[in-house]
């Protein structure tokens, strides 16, 4: 006859109370059941676990580590149920998420942050790279989701439009474009460009040439550093970085930043969540709720899956 969870649950109500009297009371059950359940348990274990006497009902020694051993399985049992079901809501397990922007400042800091605050116990992981890279890594399910610029010709999954991040330039805090508020495209063409390989570098090279077009041929240097080394180099007077505004959270000594306009007023570059449809991970589940909610959808689509 097996054990069940039940009668170690009772036998421990029996131990605590001391009267099968009351236990059966706490439990909302006949004496007599009890009774039978607690001798149908020592049966199957070939030991007796408890004395009855006049004075009340107590555990023998070989009792006493039975319900030791039976606390602990309730115990344990008790916790990974608590799990499963956390995690079965999304709120606990591990989350990947690959990015290719700052963190210092804007939009997906702030969803970090609050993704963060509501699922404290999901493991979550982030994966730096390109565009690309990052679509590379969804394909194979090397990552759940991804922030990237929208418009990757490569992707045919989901995916749901988030934010717009405003483009800036850094530039040396002794340049004579820091005497303005904002910076012009053309104020940039003579300028030497400074052009990350990593992150958002591909959409930056493909923005200069939409804005600049011939103005900026041979003006753009290229070195495959983050971005932090970048601003380094910024500080240092070797020239202007393009970036978005994301990157404006950080300090660099001898840096500032402008935001760059175009006719129509700041240079926006948007962004998008993409993901598997077949992903079954319901950390997921509850990161794109979170979103939706964030970032509604204004389109008129149906919502993604």
């Amino acid at each position: 006859m097996p054990i069940e969870l039940q009668d170690l649950r009772w036998a421990i109500v029996a131990a605590q109370h001391r009267s099968l009297r009351q236990a059966a009371e706490t439990l909302s059950i006949r004496q007599s059941t009890l009774s039978r359940r607690l001798r149908g348990l020592e049966f199957t274990l070939g030991v007796q676990l408890f004395e009855r006497t006049n004075g009340g009902t107590r555990p023998t020694i070989e009792g006493l580590e039975f319900l030791e051993a039976a606390r602990r399985i309730i115990d344990e049992t008790e916790s990974i149920a608590a799990r499963l079901k956390t995690r079965s809501r999304g709120e606990s397990g591990r989350l990947t998420i690959g990015i290719h922007a700052s963190l210092s400042a804007g939009n997906l800091r702030a969803t970090l942050i609050d993704y963060r605050r509501r699922c404290p116990d999901v493991e979550t992981h982030l994966v730096d790279g390109s565009s690309d890279h990052l679509i590379c890594d969804l394909s194979s399910s090397a990552i759940d989701i991804a922030f990237a610029v929208e418009g990757n010709p490569r992707w045919a999954g989901k995916s749901l439009p988030v934010w717009a991040e405003r483009v800036v330039a850094a530039i040396p805090e002794d340049h004579p474009l820091s005497a303005h508020d904002t910076i012009h495209w053309t104020d940039l063409a003579s300028e030497p460009l400074l052009v990350p390989q990593r992150g958002p570098g591909l959409e930056i090279v493909k923005l200069i040439g939409s804005k600049l077009g011939g103005h900026d041929a041979g003006r753009q240097v290229c070195h495959d550093v983050s971005l932090d080394r970048f601003l380094t180099l910024v500080g240092a007077g070797w020239g202007v970085l393009l970036a978005l505004e994301g990157a404006t959270g950080a300090s660099y000594p001898g840096v500032i930043f402008r935001e760059v306009h175009d006719n129509d007023g700041p240079s926006r570059v948007n962004f998008r969540a993409y993901w598997r449809q077949a992903n079954p991970n319901p950390a997921l589940r509850f990161f794109l709720e979170m979103l939706r909610e964030r970032y509604p959808d204004l389109s008129g689509e149906p919502a993604p899956g």
